[in-house]
């Protein structure tokens, strides 16, 4: 029997983060965790937040583990390394979830290895695992307005509208992590993905 599944979800530490456009993954964790009805810990070996749970029914039941790195997003290599020694999960049922900047707000877009897009915490992880093949659910939090960096856009907090929004993004994006696991990579792509220009997909 193969291992549990390895859902990372990455973001900042700290409550000044919380709810910054750049935690959206991590906030999709703590969704998850809300939805199976299971908390959050601390884990013994892994700079992270953990949960063991399953997606599916008696008889039907993929394992997962829910993972939030407690690191900066930069160092989120070292935690997922850890997290998935512990576990003995391999690449094949790593499912990364991220915000991404080349993705409309509210969209989904997933797919399975390429390029880290500059984004820090993929390229840590990359560093760590040597390898980038593994599951990536990218979610869209746009372009910054303007001339605004975009180190300094996805720090800040979502506006009112996208809040209001928010709710259902994550049911969508929960969605998403589920069929990638339980009914495979093309299968979640063409229920959830998008065409959305520049993005490397």
């Amino acid at each position: 029997m193969s291992g549990p599944w390895l859902i990372v979800g990455l973001g900042n530490p700290g409550p000044a983060y919380a709810a910054t456009r750049h935690n959206i993954g991590a906030t999709l964790i703590a969704h998850l965790a809300s939805d199976a009805g299971v908390k959050l810990s601390r884990h013994k070996r892994a700079l992270a937040e953990t949960a063991e749970t399953h997606f599916g029914f008696p008889g039907d039941r993929e394992p997962i583990v829910l993972c939030a790195p407690l690191s900066y997003m930069n160092e989120s290599g070292g935690p997922v390394k850890a997290a998935m020694a512990f576990y003995d999960v391999t690449p094949d049922r790593l499912v990364v979830v991220h915000d991404e900047l080349d993705i409309d707000f509210g969209a989904i877009r997933i797919k399975k290895g390429g390029g880290d897009g500059g984004h820090n915490g993929l390229k840590s992880i990359r560093r760590a695992l040597g390898t980038g093949d593994y599951f990536r659910v990218r979610l869209g939090i746009g372009r910054p307005p303007g001339r605004q960096a975009p180190a300094d856009f996805v720090l800040q907090p979502f506006s009112s509208s996208e809040r209001s929004e928010l709710p259902v993004f994550l049911d969508r994006a929960a969605s998403a992590v589920e069929t990638v696991v339980r009914r495979g990579l093309e299968v979640a792509q063409n229920e959830f993905n998008r065409p959305i220009s520049g993005d490397d997909a």
